[in-house]
């Protein structure tokens, strides 16, 4: 993994430029897949989504993770009029007709962020609670050595001074201990995909 400058997502002619002119990218980052082409994207995704998700995180992150949503739970930062659909609307109000008619992706009640849209070289999911509205962008480009690469980019709309002051008071956290742990569990799914996929079909 490598951290991006902004532009390596904003010049890419990416579909979701369409929907987010009003949200800021908070960070990019790249994802070492060897020997990918430009038609492996659903693989990786599939790879991705049979490698365990949160539950087979470090224990730190998973710590992380458990203490934002107790805290949630007690400020009510998570609760339903916070979130997609009641306090923002969701970036699926806003998709073309194309867009609105592609697959959205799985969605399951372990992952808060929920399917936007997905292409052949797209994938966007959505979360909003009190503090922010935020889009997962996952993307699939041509990398420096002429592989194909997943990047993903967190395009983030706070939710007032609270929201800015919340997105970073989390900085560090994110970039210390959360997207290094999904590196290693990005880029071992993309190396397993095989085994994963053979295990999938076992399930």
């Amino acid at each position: 993994m490598a951290r991006l400058p902004r532009s390596a997502h904003t010049r890419h002619p990416w579909r979701i430029h369409e929907l987010t002119t009003d949200f800021r990218v908070e960070d990019v980052w790249t994802f070492r897949t060897p020997g990918a082409g430009p038609g492996d994207f659903p693989a990786m995704l599939a790879a991705m989504r049979t490698s365990g998700g949160l539950a087979r995180q470090t224990r730190p992150v998973r710590f992380l993770f458990a203490v934002r949503w107790r805290l949630g739970a007690l400020l009510g930062w998570d609760r339903p009029a916070a979130g997609v659909g009641a306090r923002v609307g969701s970036l699926r109000d806003r998709l073309p007709g194309d867009l609105r008619e592609a697959p959205r992706g799985p969605d399951n009640d372990a992952m808060p962020l929920k399917a936007v849209y997905e292409t052949a070289t797209e994938s966007v999911r959505e979360l909003a609670n009190a503090t922010v509205h935020t889009v997962m962008h996952l993307g699939w480009a041509q990398g420096a050595d002429g592989d194909h690469e997943l990047r993903m980019a967190v395009l983030v709309k706070p939710n007032g001074g609270f929201g800015r002051l919340y997105m970073a008071l989390i900085a560090p956290f994110r970039h210390l201990l959360v997207y290094p742990a999904l590196t290693r569990q990005w880029e071992r799914a993309w190396r397993d995909r095989d085994h994963l996929a053979a295990r999938a079909g076992r399930l």
